[in-house]
C-alpha cells in the first residue's frame, strides 16, 4: 500500500531514548516501559560513524539492518549490540541536538529503517542525514510533544509529522522515497530556468539560480527555503556508494538502464587501497567484504563506461609509469574538474571542499545520486547564508585547520546556529590565503553543519587553475554576491587573535587553545594526510617542521608512529619535485598512497587499541573515528611537531625545547 494513503500512522509504543546514561539505553532494548523524563539527558552530536560504523558500510542491502547504533557511545559504553534494534520491534527513536552529524552515509538511516525504525525525533538534524531519511521514506521530526501521544497508542497525522517541513521534502515522504518519486514527476525534466540575479543576492544564489530545473513539482522562482531540482555539472561517487546505488537502480529500473548525461558523471576508488592494514576490518573480518563492495562499483562502471580514477596500492604504485591520475575524490574534483560558477554535487560530506574554486559543492546521499544519475535532476533546499568574514592577518605557523577548529568552539556553531546553512568566507585574511588553504575551511563546513562554504572567485583562485590545471579563466561579472545581499547573520573572526588550535576527543567542536590544554598529552600516532590536510600547502607545512627536525638530528621517538599520506597524486609529485621525501624520511615517517585512509578508519595511521593516543590532521573525531583510541584533531605544523617531540605541543613549543 502506498505510505501516503494513510491518513494517520500508529507506531509501536514502545520507544528507543539514544540517553546519555547506558543502563536507561539497556533499559529500552530489554523491554522495559521508559519515558522521556527517565531518559534525559538524551545524547546530542549523534554521529553517522556511531549509527553504522565505517566497517559495516560493506553491507548494502537488507544485512545493514542488523547494525543501527552498534558504535553508539553512551558515557564510556557501547550498549546496543548487534541484532537489538531489529529485534526490540521498537519503531521510534528518540535522541538530542544535531542528530546524525558527520558523514553523508545514506547506510545510517538505511539501517535504522531495515531495523524496523520508521520514526526519528530528535531536538535537531544534521541536513544530509535528514535528507537522506526523507528519500528511503523514514520519517523524521522534531516536536517532542508526539512523544507521550506515540507512548499512549495514539496515531499521528501525516500533516502533524511533516510540520514544518518545505513542500518538495513532505511530497518525498509522501510518495514513498526519492526514486518513486523522481519516477513520476522527473521524466521530462529538460530545461534550466536560467534566472538572471537583478541584486541582493548572494554568490551561492546566483549559482543555484542558474542551475535551478523547471519542474512541475517545484516553484517557477523558488525562494530560501523552498526544495528545487537543481542540474549539477558534475557528479561523483565512491565505492563506499555505488554498489548501494547500482542495486537500488537496477532493483527498481531493471539492467541496464540508461544514464543522464554519462560524461559528467565520475566515479572515485578512493577509500579502500590501505584498507588490508586497517584493524577494524581485518579482526573483523570485512577485507573480503570490501573486495566485493568495490568489485561492484568496477562492474558498474564498466557496464555504463564511466570515467573512473582509481587510487593505488603501493606495490601497484611502485609499478606505475606515472601515468595514474588519482587521489580522494573531492580533492581530485577540485585539482582536476570544478570551475568557478559551477555546480558539484558527490556522495561525500566533504564535497564542499571544491568552494574553495567558487562553485556550489555540496554532499548527497546514496539515493540522491541514485536519481540524479537517471533524471539529471539534484533535489537540495536553499538555504540561508552566513557571512564569515575573517578580519585582520594570521600570525605566524597559524594556519586555516587552526581558524576552521576556533570557529567550531564559537557558541553560535555550538548551538547548532549554523546546520543547514551556506558558509560564505570573505575578508582580507581570506583573500591572502591560497586556494588549499580556502578548501580547509569550505571542506570543514560539514563539521560546521553547514549545507556549504564557498569563497568568490579572484586573482588568487585564476593563478591556482592557470599554475595548476593550465586553464586561463576569466572571472564573470556576476561571480560575486551582491553589496546589498541578505545574510543570516554575519560572524567576524580576528585572525590576528587565532592560535594554534586543537579539538580534544569525541568532537570536532570541542575547541581550545593548545596552551590551554593544561596537561601533557602523550602522542602514539601521528597522522597528516586526508582531504583536509593532504594538500601541497599541507605538505609545505609538514615539510616547513621536519626539515627543522631533520636538519637538528631528531627523530619520531621510539614508541611513536607517524604516517603522511598525500591527498593526490599531484600531492605525491610536488612532493617529490620539490625534495621533501629526504627530510620525511631522515625523520621516520611513513609515506602513505593517495587514498582516505585512517581518516575513514581504512588504513594505516588509525589506532588498534582503546588506550592509544593520536594527533591527527584530519576533519572529525566522533568515537570510533580513527579507531578505538582518542583523537586530538589538529593543523599540519601541530601534528608534525607533536610527532617529533612524543606529546601534543606546538612547532614554536618544539623549536624553544631545541634551541639552535
Amino acid at each position: 500500500m502506498p505510505i501516503q494513503s494513510a491518513p494517520a500512522l500508529q507506531f509501536s509504543s514502545r520507544i528507543l531514548y539514544l540517553s546519555q546514561s547506558p543502563d536507561v539505553v539497556k533499559k529500552c532494548l530489554a523491554g522495559e516501559r521508559v519515558t522521556l523524563a527517565d531518559a534525559l539527558p538524551l545524547r546530542d552530536d549523534v554521529s553517522t560513524d556511531e549509527i553504522t560504523p565505517i566497517a559495516i558500510l560493506t553491507h548494502f542491502d537488507e544485512k545493514l539492518g542488523r547494525y543501527p547504533y552498534s558504535g553508539f557511545k553512551a558515557g564510556a559504553e557501547t550498549p546496543v549490540p548487534v541484532d537489538a534494534v531489529r529485534l526490540s520491534g521498537m519503531q521510534v527513536v528518540v535522541a538530542g541536538k544535531r542528530y546524525g552529524k558527520g558523514s553523508s552515509r545514506e547506510h545510517s538511516p538505511a539501517a535504522e529503517k531495515l531495523a524496523g525504525i520508521r520514526l526519528v525525533i530528535a531536538e535537531s538534524f544534521e541536513r544530509i542525514y535528514r535528507q537522506n531519511a526523507d528519500n528511503i521514506g523514514l520519517i523524521t521530526s522534531t516536536d517532542m510533544s508526539l512523544i507521550p501521544r506515540i507512548e499512549a497508542g495514539e496515531a499521528i497525522p501525516w500533516d502533524e509529522l511533516l510540520a514544518g517541513r518545505e513542500q518538495l521534502a513532505a511530497a518525498v515522504l509522501r510518495g514513498g522515497g526519492l526514486l518513486r518519486f523522481g519516477q513520476a514527476h522527473l521524466g521530462e525534466t529538460a530545461r534550466a530556468q536560467q534566472h538572471v540575479s537583478s541584486g541582493g543576492k548572494t554568490l551561492f544564489e546566483k549559482i543555484v539560480a542558474r542551475h535551478a530545473l523547471d519542474t512541475s513539482v517545484t516553484p517557477r522562482h523558488p525562494g530560501r527555503g523552498d526544495g528545487v531540482f537543481v542540474r549539477a555539472d558534475w557528479r561523483f561517487i565512491h565505492e563506499y556508494y555505488t554498489g548501494m546505488a547500482a542495486h537500488m537502480l537496477h532493483s527498481t529500473f531493471g539492467s541496464p538502464l540508461s544514464l543522464k548525461d554519462k560524461d559528467s558523471i565520475l566515479v572515485f576508488e578512493d577509500h579502500t587501497s590501505y584498507v588490508d592494514e586497517s584493524p577494524s576490518h581485518v579482526r573483523g573480518g570485512l577485507v573480503p567484504n570490501v573486495q566485493r563492495m568495490v568489485e561492484a562499483q568496477r562492474e558498474f562502471v564498466a557496464l555504463y563506461q564511466l570515467r573512473q580514477h582509481r587510487t593505488l596500492t603501493e606495490l601497484e604504485a611502485k609499478q606505475d609509469d606515472g601515468s595514474n591520475v588519482a587521489g580522494i575524490s573531492h580533492a581530485m574534483v577540485t585539482e582536476h574538474y570544478a570551475l568557478p560558477g559551477q555546480l558539484v554535487v558527490g556522495t561525500d560530506s566533504h564535497t564542499p571542499h571544491s568552494g574553495a574554486l567558487g562553485c556550489v559543492a555540496f554532499g548527497v546521499g546514496t539515493t540522491d545520486m541514485a536519481n540524479a544519475f537517471v533524471t539529471g535532476a539534484v533535489r537540495m533546499s536553499i538555504p540561508e547564508t552566513l557571512q564569515i568574514r575573517l578580519d585582520g592577518e594570521l600570525l605566524a605557523g597559524i594556519t586555516a585547520k587552526d581558524v576552521v577548529l576556533h570557529l567550531l568552539a564559537q557558541p553560535f556553531i555550538r548551538a547548532g546556529e549554523g546546520v543547514g546553512k551556506v558558509f560564505e568566507f570573505t575578508g582580507p585574511a581570506i583573500a591572502k590565503m591560497g586556494t588549499d588553504e580556502r578548501a580547509t575551511l569550505t571542506n570543514m563546513t560539514a563539521e560546521l553543519g553547514g549545507f556549504t562554504g564557498i569563497v568568490a572567485p579572484d586573482e588568487e583562485t585564476v593563478r591556482f587553475l592557470r599554475e595548476r590545471r593550465g586553464i586561463d579563466f576569466v572571472i564573470e561579472d556576476w561571480m560575486c554576491s551582491d553589496a546589498d545581499a541578505v545574510y543570516a547573520k554575519t560572524i567576524h573572526i580576528d585572525c590576528a587573535k587565532v592560535p594554534a588550535m586543537v579539538a580534544s576527543p569525541g568532537d570536532p567542536g570541542n575547541g581550545l587553545p593548545l596552551n590551554e590544554v593544561g596537561q601533557k598529552i602523550r602522542v602514539d600516532i601521528a597522522y597528516g594526510g586526508s582531504c583536509t590536510a593532504g594538500k601541497r600547502e599541507d605538505f609545505d607545512r609538514y615539510h616547513e617542521v621536519l626539515r627543522w627536525a631533520a636538519d637538528r638530528g631528531l627523530r619520531v621517538p621510539d614508541g611513536v608512529e607517524l604516517f603522511l599520506q598525500f591527498g593526490t597524486t599531484a600531492v605525491r609529485d610536488h612532493c617529490i619535485e620539490a625534495g621533501y621525501l629526504d627530510a620525511f624520511e631522515r625523520v621516520g615517517a611513513r609515506m602513505l598512497q593517495p587514498s582516505c585512509g585512517a581518516c575513514g578508519n581504512c588504513g594505516p595511521g588509525g589506532s588498534s587499541r582503546p588506550e592509544q593516543i593520536t594527533v591527527s590532521a584530519i576533519n572529525r573525531n566522533f568515537p570510533g573515528r580513527g579507531g578505538p583510541g582518542s583523537v586530538w584533531l589538529a593543523s599540519p605544523p601541530t601534528v608534525a611537531a607533536s610527532a617529533i617531540a612524543g606529546e601534543l605541543l606546538s612547532f614554536d613549543e618544539l623549536k624553544q625545547r631545541f634551541p639552535t
